[in-house]
């Protein structure tokens, strides 16, 4: 997985990391933080939150028409430093006025605009690290590497929110409102070390920045394929972008309704071993174990097994000393659920390469359409899950605050595990369903088409976080069991659909 790589591979990577624990810093407090400081209900937060993600996903198209004119590295620097403006203004706490409301909606476009720049482009630079013939055989698993690094970014990001924010409140006295400044400033200082890190090593990728014109520029002749053909690979691609839609808008509740659970209906506090799963070093080091362990099993020298071997010892001696030192109840805040689903995608990424490896050589390896169709089904079963723990909780509810605005209420004190084990599921059906539809876009495009199509797979996860919102406006008018089963009805309807179409998917595969 990890050899011959091409060395631009990690400095993306890393300068990627850098820049996504910015991003989600900010998201694992953003939508708790537009009710708590401007009283706006759920409805209205949920709009905000998943018209910011509807932004962040269908500006990469521009970012993407940009760099074809201007260069993939420029556009990239470009991206970083409007990223930055955003998140500094975010970072200044200037109260829950409209005026404020309005600085707070200007930031959110500058950083939909520099993600927009930043995020296709750079991942067109790594994949094009791999048209180099000597690497050419890696380009599957350089992006499982590159996708790590994004979850690893992401993994710490709740962590970082919730320690900055009761720092500051403990420490300078800010209020519970203001301190949500101290974790979008965060992301502000993470995006200098991710402009740091790419300049550094620019020296690795310089090659694949685009921006000039090669003397044989345009004299390449694309592959025609058949008027039929053609259409019917957009047209099936047309059709899988429509499910997909529905997945994003179940999948990333993860910020908002299942959030909103979190504050509400979910225990602060945990004890015992469970409450082990809230500290991000001890997932770290189960991170440690998952990979030393296949480690120890593929290494072909007895020197790197022994290293491996060592590696797992001492991790879980590490576990072992932290479970010693456990005393009373740990804290459980909204926002750290949100780990979970980067951890996870970290620890399991070898596991689902190993699976879908193995069943490669026997020859029983699911189609990519089959796989998003099974990824529809899980997604559907982890909010089952919810439905049926909701059953008999009472209604969200709210109350006035001192300011006169409305405060969410906590009103139940439901098992973490709840949470802990619906991010799980919505894992295995995020592995089925992200890197296979990226790949059957890009393996059933047209070649004179593949720009467009891979933006089609863009603007379908845009539409798809606009819809987000509908958790929002749901929360509170009917109850939680009905909420979760509208994402049930539209992920099984879904998965149905692709089932239906089935033979045209794969015909075409």
């Amino acid at each position: 997985m990890f050899e011959n790589q091409p060395k631009g591979l990690y400095a993306l990577a890393l300068a990627n990391t850098g820049e996504r624990f910015g991003y989600y810093t900010m998201l694992a407090v953003f939508a708790l933080f537009l009710r708590a400081n401007y009283g706006l209900d759920a409805g209205w937060a949920g709009e905000i939150y998943s018209d910011f993600l509807m932004l962040v996903y269908f500006l990469p198209i521009v970012g993407g028409w940009l760099a074809d004119r201007f260069g993939f590295g420029r556009m990239v620097t470009i991206g970083i430093l409007i990223m930055f403006a955003g998140y500094l203004l975010l970072s200044v706490p200037l109260g829950g006025d409209t005026v404020a409301l309005v600085v707070m909606l200007a930031a959110l476009v500058l950083i939909g605009l520099g993600t927009g720049l930043f995020k296709g482009n750079l991942q067109v630079m790594v994949g094009d690290l791999y048209n180099d013939p000597q690497y050419a055989a890696q380009r599957d698993s350089g992006f499982s590497i590159f996708y790590m690094a994004i979850n690893i970014g992401a993994l710490f990001a709740p962590t970082a929110a919730v320690k900055i924010m009761e720092w500051a409140q403990q420490n300078l006295g800010t209020s519970v409102n203001d301190s949500y400044h101290f974790a979008f400033a965060v992301a502000c200082a993470s995006l200098i070390l991710s402009i740091a890190i790419y300049y550094i090593f620019r020296g690795t990728f310089r090659h694949v920045e685009g921006g000039k014109k090669t003397a044989d520029s345009g004299s390449a002749a694309v592959e025609e394929l058949p008027k039929e053909e053609t259409k019917a690979r957009i047209v099936a691609l047309c059709l899988v972008f429509a499910v997909v839609i529905f997945f994003w808008m179940a999948f990333h509740q993860n910020g908002l309704s299942l959030t909103y659970f979190a504050d509400e209906f979910t225990a602060k506090t945990s004890t015992g071993i469970e409450s082990m799963a809230f500290d991000v070093w001890n997932l770290v080091a189960i991170i440690f174990i998952v990979y030393a362990g296949f480690s120890l099993f593929q290494s072909k020298t007895q020197k790197a097994k022994l290293i491996s071997g060592l590696v797992i010892l001492l991790a879980i001696g590490y576990l072992m000393w932290k479970f010693n030192l456990l005393s009373g109840d740990v804290a459980v805040s909204a926002p750290i659920f949100q780990q979970f689903n980067p951890f996870y995608v970290v620890a399991l990424t070898p596991v689902s390469l190993a699976i879908f490896g193995a069943l490669s050589k026997k020859g029983k390896e699911p189609s990519a359409p089959r796989k998003i169709a099974y990824g529809m089904v899980v997604a559907g079963l982890a909010y089952c899950l919810m439905a049926v723990a909701s059953f008999g909780l009472p209604m969200p509810q709210t109350t006035m605050g001192a300011d006169g605005e409305p405060v969410a209420v906590h009103v139940a004190d439901v098992t973490p595990q709840l949470l802990i084990y619906t991010y799980l599921i919505l894992t295995f059906a995020e592995l089925l369903l992200s890197p296979m539809g990226i790949s059957f876009v890009s393996k059933v495009a047209p070649p004179k088409y593949k720009g467009l199509m891979m933006g089609g797979w863009f603007v379908a996860t845009a539409i798809g976080n606009k819809l987000v919102g509908v958790g929002g406006y749901l929360w509170g008018n009917i109850p939680l069991w009905a909420v979760w089963s509208v994402f049930i009805a539209l992920c099984i309807l879904s998965a149905i659909f692709m089932f239906s179409i089935m033979k045209r998917l794969e015909k075409v595969c």
